[in-house]
């Protein structure tokens, strides 16, 4: 069978489990694609294959059953991994081997998953662009000479490379969603408490989340049935599983369409292309209308949390690199009047979004408000003529959905005129991931841009 590697997740576990293919034969193909790409794109950084055939050559052996029994995954280098090196990005955990498992790889392994490696990310997941200095940095599969994004960039990059067939990402900032846009895959960041996380300094923070990426939405929709579901270490974890919404189309859905959240810069390219999704929804059926969107004060809501984050989580800063030391040291900044004037502003960006919500169904806007970035800049310093105070800026178009405790999809939406891709930002009310998919597959299925493979 050829090209096995770009099969759709769905379509592996069904020959799966028709045994129509082996677990064995599966992890090999996407070895092989391994091998032939990933010097190129610098996507997987550790690879535990020895253990995963030995785990493929198991489930041979049994009666298939779980939901991802016998499916190649690789982690992003955030979550601990049993067994496997785990270095956050970070030159001072470059040899961290873990004694236990994150909770979604445990949950993904129960599924029937095989761990094969580790994909790249950024020093401890800082920033949207992936590189740091124990790997280097992760490239753009259909332009080498550009970034995946970040932070989860590995993962993006190796999905739309065919060297896994599902990954999962993590988002604060639009860590998950950024490099699905700029690598035509396909992420959700989930309504906090969806895939729940364990957390032994900031159990109650919302603004970081973990979640799902894959080349289609159904596969999206597979792994997340995987990692959804109560778990008691985290006190906001949403009791009930996932499950998705029975209703197929978006025939008059109620979108709100956002080319610009509200007053951002965007790139003219990328807004050309982010341009073209409204009409995909109102040929669909849907009922479209343009909105000017009111985020003010998502802005310092975001940036306060972040900081304060950052100096719990990171109180020595003299193993820490700058872009991770420059939010630490931020974050010692930060008092308790500015936490109070933050869960002010969210509060009242929450409300507000709850009245649009009574109007709208989903939000479109870009996920990010440039396309893919030469590689070897740090970050974008300037979008449409304005320029970028600081590393984060350039990515409002995400982080100012993360301060809605809101699920928002990428979705492939097209390429530019030089053939780097473009993703979409589908948003819902809080809870409301069902919905979020429902749009995202209709859309997907309507354009086909994410059937457009790299040529690697």
């Amino acid at each position: 069978m050829t090209d096995l590697h770009y099969l759709t997740a769905t379509e592996m576990v069904r020959l799966l489990h028709a045994r129509e293919i082996s677990a064995v034969e599966l992890l090999q193909a996407h070895l092989d694609r391994i091998e032939q790409v990933n010097p190129r794109v610098n996507a997987i950084v550790t690879l535990d294959a020895e253990h995963a055939m030995d785990i493929a050559r198991a489930l041979d052996s049994v009666t298939p059953a779980g939901p991802l029994h016998g499916l190649p995954i690789a982690h992003k280098d955030l979550v601990d991994t049993a067994g496997i090196r785990t270095t956050y990005g970070s030159p001072a955990f470059a040899d961290n081997v873990p004694e236990r498992d994150d909770l979604i790889v445990q949950r993904l392994k129960a599924a029937g998953a095989i761990t094969i490696g580790k994909t790249n990310t950024p020093e401890y997941g800082t920033g949207s662009h992936t590189v740091n200095e124990v790997f280097g940095a992760t490239r753009n599969p259909y332009d080498l000479s550009r970034s995946a994004g970040g932070s989860s960039g590995g993962a993006a990059a190796a999905l739309a490379s065919g060297m896994i067939p599902l990954a999962d990402g993590s988002d604060m900032g639009g860590s998950l969603r950024n490099p699905a846009s700029f690598c035509n895959v396909v992420g959700l960041r989930p309504t906090p408490g969806r895939v729940p996380s364990i957390s032994d300094k900031a159990a109650w923070f919302t603004l970081a989340v973990p979640g799902p990426m894959a080349r289609t939405v159904d596969d999206l929709v597979l792994m997340l049935q995987a990692v959804s579901g109560f778990h008691p270490g985290s006190p906001y974890a949403i009791t009930e599983p996932f499950t998705p919404e029975p209703r197929e189309g978006v025939e008059h859905l109620r979108v709100a369409w956002s080319p610009d959240l509200g007053g951002l810069p965007v790139d003219p390219r990328t807004a050309a292309v982010t341009a073209t999704a409204p009409q995909v929804f109102e040929e669909l059926g849907a009922r479209v209308e343009q909105v000017d969107l009111d985020l003010s004060g998502a802005e310092d809501a975001f940036r306060i949390y972040r900081a304060w984050y950052y100096a719990l989580a990171f109180p020595d800063l003299e193993i820490l690199g700058p872009n991770t030391r420059w939010n630490a040291e931020r974050g010692r900044e930060v008092s308790g009047a500015d936490l109070a004037r933050a869960e002010q502003l969210r509060t009242a960006v929450y409300q507000r979004m709850n009245a649009f919500w009574e109007r709208y169904d989903v939000l479109l806007a870009p996920v990010s408000q440039v396309p893919p970035f030469p590689v070897g800049e740090p970050y974008v310093r300037e979008v449409d003529g304005v320029v970028m105070p600081d590393y984060l800026a350039w990515m409002r178009s995400a982080y100012w959905i993360s301060v809605l405790h809101a699920p928002a999809a990428s979705v492939p939406a097209g390429f530019t005129g030089d053939g780097l891709p473009v993703g979409v930002q589908i948003v819902g009310r809080p809870f409301a991931d069902a919905r979020v998919l429902r749009a995202a597959r209709a859309f997907e299925q309507a354009t086909g841009y994410g059937c457009r493979r790299p040529a690697l």
